[in-house]
C-alpha cells in the first residue's frame, strides 16, 4: 500500500488545449479515492498520468514518496482495470490471471497460489478452466479486476470499469469492488462519470470539471455542502433546483426573493434565512443570488408543520412515478422545470394546484456571477 500525491499537476496537449490544471490531491495510505465529473472533465486523463500512460505536463506525482512523473508505468507499482476487460479469449481464465506474472517470471508456485487466492476472493475457483467467451459480463469483469489483484501493487487504478454493464449488474459489481477492498485496504484511485457510483463507492470524492478540482470531500459533506452550483447541480439525484432571485433586509433577517416574471402566473419564491445562514456572509441589498433546493426538501404543505417555513404555491406540469413515489414537475418564474420528489399521499394530476413548503434551514445560496461559489 501506499500514499499517492498529485501536487499542481497539469497536462496541456498540443495546440494548448489544457485537459487538467493544478490538480493537488492527497490520497492516504489504503484509501478509496473516486475522481467523478462529466465527460471531458479531465479525470480519466488525470488517472492515466498516475498510471504512466499520459506525460505530466506541469506539477509532480508522488507513489509511496517517489516522483514517479519519468518512470515507466510498469515500474510504478500500479495495477489498472479498464473500461474494456481486455481478457485474452483464447486463453482460460487460469492462464488470462497468470499472464502478467509469468511475463515477470515469478516461481510457478507463487503464480499458483496468487490465481487461487484471486479466484477464491471473487468467485471464480469454478471458472477458471472456461474462456472469457463462456462468462457472463459480469465474470469477465472479476477476471479483469483479478488480474490486477494477483500483481498485488500499492495501488489500484479503476478507470470506468462498470459502464459496460447493465444497471443491475453494475449495482451488484459496485457491493463487491466496495467489499473487496474493505478487505484488501489497497490504496485505490476510481473513475466514473456516475454521481451514484462515486457516492457509493468512494471514502471520499473528487468532483472534477473543465479540468479542475471542483471539490473534495467524503460523500455527504459533497452531498450536504457543495461548494459550488455545478457540484450541487451534479452531485444528488435529481440534481438540486436553482431560482434565481435577490436577496433583501427585512427589519434584522435577510429574505431571498425570487425574480418576478412578467405577466406570469407562477408566484415567486420568497424564503427567509436562518440568521445562522445569514451570519456567515456580509449581504447587501438587492444582491443578486442564486437559491437552490433539493427535490427531496421539497414537502406537501399539510407536511410541514414547524414554524417558519416557506410555501411555493404553483401548478403541477407533470408526474413522473417512480413507484411509492414521485416527481412532481412544477413552473416558477425563474425555473421551468422544478421537482420534487415525494411519497404521493393522494392522487396528483397534471393542472392540479399545489402548495409546497421547504425549511429554509435546507437551502442552499451560490453567487449568481462568475463561478456559482456557495456562500451559504
Amino acid at each position: 500500500m501506499a500514499i499517492v500525491q498529485l501536487d499542481n499537476v497539469g497536462k496541456t496537449y498540443p495546440g494548448g488545449v489544457d485537459a487538467v490544471r493544478g490538480v493537488s490531491i492527497q490520497i492516504a495510505d489504503g484509501e478509496f479515492l473516486v475522481l467523478v465529473g462529466p465527460s471531458g472533465c479531465g479525470k480519466s486523463t488525470t488517472l492515466r498520468m498516475v498510471a504512466g500512460l499520459e506525460t505530466v505536463t506541469s506539477g509532480s506525482i508522488r507513489i509511496a514518496e517517489r516522483v514517479v512523473n519519468d518512470v515507466a508505468p510498469k515500474d510504478r507499482d500500479i495495477a489498472m482495470v479498464f473500461q474494456s476487460y481486455a481478457l485474452y479469449p483464447h486463453m482460460s481464465v487460469r492462464k488470462n490471471l497468470a499472464f502478467a506474472l509469468r511475463l515477470r517470471r515469478l516461481p510457478s508456485a507463487e503464480i499458483d497460489r496468487r490465481v487461487s487466492d484471486a479466484a477464491e476472493l471473487l468467485g471464480l475457483t469454478d471458472m477458471l478452466d472456461r474462456r472469457p467467451a463462456h462468462l457472463s459480463g459480469g465474470q469477465r469483469q472479476r477476471v479483469a479486476v483479478g488480474r490486477a489483484i494477483v500483481r498485488e501493487p500499492a495501488v489500484y487504478l479503476f478507470d470506468e470499469p462498470l459502464s459496460n454493464l447493465d444497471a443491475k449488474l453494475r449495482a451488484t459489481m459496485r457491493t463487491e469492488l466496495k467489499a473487496l477492498h474493505q478487505r484488501l485496504r489497497t490504496t485505490t484511485i476510481y473513475v466514473t462519470h456516475d454521481q451514484e457510483e462515486a457516492m457509493s463507492l468512494g471514502d471520499r470524492i473528487v468532483v472534477m470539471d473543465g479540468g479542475t478540482v471542483q471539490q473534495v470531500g467524503t460523500p455527504m459533506d459533497v452531498y450536504q455542502r457543495p461548494s459550488t452550483r455545478f457540484v450541487a447541480s451534479f452531485i444528488g439525484s435529481p440534481h438540486m433546483n436553482f431560482f434565481e432571485g435577490t436577496v433583501r433586509r427585512r427589519g434584522e433577517a435577510w429574505v431571498f426573493h425570487e425574480r418576478a416574471g412578467q405577466g406570469e402566473a407562477q408566484q415567486p419564491i420568497a424564503v427567509d434565512l436562518p440568521a445562522s445562514l445569514s451570519g456567515r456572509f456580509t449581504l447587501s441589498q438587492d444582491r443578486p443570488m442564486t437559491l437552490g433546493v433539493r427535490p427531496q426538501h421539497f414537502k406537501p404543505l399539510k407536511s410541514a408543520t414547524t414554524p417558519g417555513f416557506a410555501c411555493v404555491r404553483t401548478t403541477v406540469r407533470s408526474v413522473d412515478p417512480l413507484g411509492e413515489d414521485a416527481d412532481i414537475v412544477f413552473q416558477t418564474p425563474t425555473n421551468e422545470r422544478a421537482i420534487s420528489r415525494m411519497k404521493l399521499d393522494s392522487e396528483v394530476r397534471a393542472d392540479d394546484p399545489l402548495t409546497l413548503a421547504v425549511d429554509p434551514a435546507l437551502v442552499h445560496l451560490f453567487e449568481a456571477e462568475g463561478d456559482a461559489r456557495a456562500i451559504a
